[in-house]
């Protein structure tokens, strides 16, 4: 039986997706405290290498499970994929505002549905169709980006956005029959190697870097704050249990129908940060938060009975 052929659990793979969500979107509403006293590369090195050291600690006993490796070329290829995708969405902070990334980013949906009729043949009906370009407009409605900032450098994040795509293909498609312990540590491993080496390079040529969140991306490695470090390591642990979730998602059904169920991170996000912080949203942003539930809930109820 082919990735393809497996039965969808729809019902499944939208409560994994959901507290994934929840998780995610905690998490990442306190990466701007971890913004003013490090910088992306250091952030991204240390965590992969409290992963590494969780793992370990894991394996060591006696009951833990072994992780296997069934296709490791498919394994490394879907990791540096997932990696370079990431990268690219923070790499676009640099020079576009978090809401223009965010939607080009979340443009996925849109190329999971394109990838995966043109490359492997799925079958694409109109509800699903609907239901993806429906949670697109919530996105955008959400994130109301300026019409008029849009340009050239629009299409990095769009670009981070297909790459996640078939990233999260790549998840049933290439890795179907692999753990989601394994997807999500080879994940967490290789961004780790790559933010060392560019976190290597960083500390040769020694950029002025300027103080607090505008340094996140060109800083070098410093020593971070005990609040730095705490944060850093709820990243970690946070990270590893929500992607595990995601990932396994992503193996219970077909990539074009679980990534409609991803915009719900944005409603997420912003409760987070209204119950952290204090940020408030305006009725256009709950409107495209109703949208993008209708949306999610429109797929999950026309995925049941696949």
């Amino acid at each position: 039986m082919t990735p393809s052929d497996r039965p969808n659990r729809m019902l499944a793979a939208a409560g994994a997706i959901l507290i994934y969500a929840a998780l995610i979107g905690y998490i990442d509403n306190y990466v701007r405290v971890i913004a003013d006293g490090t910088g992306l590369w250091q952030f991204q090195a240390m965590r992969s290498g409290m992963v590494a050291l969780m793992l370990m600690a894991v394996m060591a006993l006696p009951f833990a499970p072994q992780l296997r490796v069934v296709a490791p070329r498919a394994v490394l290829a879907r990791a540096l994929v997932q990696s370079a995708a990431m990268f690219t969405y923070f790499g676009s902070l640099g020079f576009l505002s978090v809401a223009q990334a965010a939607a080009g980013l979340f443009t996925a949906p849109i190329f999971v549905l394109l990838i995966g009729r043109f490359a492997y043949g799925h079958r694409l009906g109109p509800w699903r169709i609907a239901a993806a370009l429906a949670g697109f407009a919530g996105v955008l409605m959400v994130l109301s980006p300026d019409p008029q900032a849009l340009g050239p450098g629009t299409l990095v994040p769009v670009l981070g956005g297909a790459l996640y795509a078939l990233a999260n293909i790549a998840t049933r498609e290439w890795c179907g029959r692999e753990s989601a312990a394994t997807l999500v540590v080879s994940y967490m491993l290789v961004m780790g190697v790559l933010a060392a080496l560019v976190l290597a390079l960083l500390w040769w040529i020694a950029p002025a870097a300027p103080q607090g969140a505008a340094g996140f991306l060109i800083r070098g490695p410093n020593w971070p704050s005990n609040e730095v470090l705490f944060w850093i390591a709820i990243q970690a642990i946070g990270s590893v249990v929500a992607v595990g979730l995601m990932v396994r998602a992503y193996q219970l059904a077909e990539a074009s129908r679980v990534s409609v169920l991803e915009y719900v991170v944005l409603p997420f996000s912003a409760i987070w940060a209204w119950l952290i912080w204090g940020e408030t949203i305006g009725p256009v942003a709950v409107i495209g938060m109703g949208v993008i539930i209708a949306s999610g809930v429109a797929m999950g109820w026309r995925g049941r009975a696949a």
